[in-house]
């Protein structure tokens, strides 16, 4: 069967079936092919308005692909979706890692596509970015960079509003920097405590951090999956995609802080004494909760930081140097303390027969004997235990100092230009070589369920690709969605953000990505740069819509459940109310900034 034009379809949706209306022929019903197209225009008058619309539509899928493909496709990308939006669904709850590789197998199974094809749909720059930038933000955390931002936050805290502001803003640039999932896998159960420190309800705090998160990790390729795939994909440098959407970023940010401010006015409205006593909460924080950015979960024990101060503290108690000083220092005290048997128990004896009291004080001088020549000891010990405690006290800060060296090495190269991947990959392999330790507690922090859902969403996509299903609605869409004009960047908006809460924001960029591209660059080279920032922007700002728009949300609300003494339920509806208007006006405000 042949393709029937769109914009012949559309004119059909569009005309009356009256006998007097006359329909437009596709270009393609010219020559030989005129009889046959006459044909199928006969069938599908009667069907006018939506009906033939929809039935040009389905002719379309027909004709780029087999039944079988289609269906099979269908029925794959169906159950990757379920798992992936769902992930502990009753009748499958096997979670989204499982989901996308069953979803990847099905496809092959399927032969929707085949082996060969499905292993080059991996996409091997993206998998080591987000390999990189997991390691390194692991390096951080054993730097405490995330202590010193919990703390940037109540400090000289004005009140509950000034507190809300700072999150939006720390959380934007921590997410920019460090991606959506870190900073609210940090900040999460910090804000729960200084929330309850100040009395106030937690939900505008929680959910001015979720959003926050997701509008500034929209600034940078590393900020979040979706951006990753777009910086990839585009060939955009990182320097372009920083300048080209920073400023919707900054707008975003303030529009997010000032409807959260206008929606919790009453509620952030409480007296400055309940206000002053946050900073107290910082160090108990981050003795408490301890954390891995890379696979945003939580430690039962000490962090690495402590553990390691720890075991160094117990080496030094233990070494042979110090057991050699504690048992030469006791064999002086006994040497100094000693004295005969018979000539002590006669002269203790004499001391009491001539007064109690002299020999009570006697008694009480030889019982505090032991003490003090435990105080000797520890006289004598001192000064080694304080040499090295200084000396690994400034090993610390000279390793703390080389991490933040090389991240800020890593942005600036990032910058410059260079390869995102490998700049990564290099900058988490310096981090582990000047540790100077086995790697393997660092490296068993990077999330690999992540990287191995990725390797299946790449072969999944595919396969729903190949069915030609998103073409044949790209089709339909793509005449009033082009970047040059207010309305089709409006469609364009809003099919993103529909399709994202639907299907997922990264599966959306896939889907869409070279297909918007594509019918940008027939315009311009430049609206093809802008088309794939828009992508980035409305399929970012797309999470905050609903609470099961992004995974900076669900980790919120499930770190949040689970904070050891300050559990907090973010409901569904409750992120709904603010995230419905948040979406539409942070959106419409960014798309009038991306250039």
């Amino acid at each position: 069967m042949r393709i029937i034009d769109v914009s012949s379809a559309w004119s059909l949706a569009n005309r009356d079936s009256g006998p007097t209306r006359q329909v437009v022929p596709s270009p393609l019903a010219t020559g030989h092919h005129g009889s046959y197209f006459s044909e199928v225009v006969t069938i599908i008058r009667p069907l006018v308005g939506t009906w033939s619309l929809l039935l040009a539509c389905l002719v379309t899928i027909m004709a780029l692909a087999s039944v079988q493909k289609v269906v099979f496709g269908l029925i794959a990308f169906a159950i990757f979706w379920v798992l992936a939006v769902f992930p502990a669904v009753p009748f499958l709850p096997i979670g989204r890692t499982a989901g996308s590789l069953l979803g990847a197998m099905l496809m092959v199974l399927f032969q929707v596509i085949t082996p060969d094809e499905a292993y080059d749909t991996i996409d091997l720059p993206i998998l080591g970015l987000l390999f990189g930038t997991m390691v390194v933000s692991t390096y951080l955390e054993r730097a405490d960079m995330f202590k010193y931002i919990g703390k940037l936050l109540s400090w000289k805290s004005r009140g509950a509003k000034d507190l809300l502001c700072r999150i939006c803003v720390i959380s934007a640039i921590l997410s920019a920097l460090f991606t959506n999932d870190t900073s609210c896998v940090v900040l999460t159960e910090f804000i729960l405590k200084i929330a309850r420190q100040h009395n106030l309800p937690p939900t505008p705090f929680l959910l001015a951090l979720a959003s926050s998160a997701n509008i500034g990790s929209s600034a940078t390729p590393i900020g979040n999956p979706q951006n990753l795939v777009i910086a990839v994909q585009s060939k955009i440098s990182f320097g372009d995609f920083l300048i080209g959407i920073l400023p919707a970023m900054v707008a975003g940010v303030a529009a997010n802080a000032i409807i959260l401010l206008i929606m919790f006015w009453k509620l952030l409205s409480v007296h400055k004494d309940e206000e002053d006593a946050g900073a107290s909460v910082v160090e108990e924080e981050y003795d408490s909760h301890r954390f891995s950015p890379a696979t945003m979960s939580h430690f039962s024990s000490l962090n690495s930081q402590e553990w390691n101060s720890h075991l160094e503290a117990v080496s030094v108690q233990n070494s042979p140097q110090v057991q050699i000083l504690r048992n030469r220092s006791i064999a002086n005290a006994s040497e100094i303390n000693g004295v005969s048997g018979s000539n002590f128990d006669s002269a203790r004896i004499s001391s009491v027969s001539r007064d109690g009291t002299t020999g009570a004080a006697s008694l009480t001088k030889e019982e505090t004997g032991p003490s003090n020549s435990s105080a000797a000891v520890d006289t004598l010990i001192a000064p080694s235990e304080r040499k090295s405690k200084f000396i690994l006290k400034w090993k610390r800060v000279l390793w703390k100092s080389c991490v933040y060296i090389i991240t800020v090495g890593m942005l600036v190269a990032l910058l410059l230009g260079l390869n995102m991947s490998w700049t990564a990959i290099t900058a988490a392999l310096a981090l582990i070589v000047l540790d100077f330790k086995d790697a393997r507690p660092c490296l068993e922090k990077v999330s690999y369920s992540l990287l191995i859902f990725f390797c299946g969403m790449f072969i999944t996509v595919d396969g729903l690709n190949k069915t030609g299903i998103p073409s044949a609605l790209w089709d339909i869409m793509e005449p009033y969605s082009h970047v040059d004009r207010a309305s089709g960047i409006a469609i364009l908006a809003i099919v993103i953000l529909v399709l994202s809460n639907l299907a997922s924001n990264v599966p959306t960029v896939l889907l869409l990505g070279g297909r918007v591209a594509a019918s940008a660059a027939a315009i311009s080279n430049a609206d093809e740069k802008k088309a794939w920032l828009i992508l980035a922007w409305a399929s970012t700002i797309s999470g905050n819509l609903s609470l099961l728009g992004s995974a900076a949300n669900l980790i919120v609300c499930e770190q949040a459940i689970r904070a050891p003494n300050l559990p907090y339920t973010l409901t569904f509806w409750s992120h709904l109310k603010f995230g419905l208007p948040s979406t539409i006006i942070v959106t419409a405000i960014g798309l009038t900034l991306i250039r």
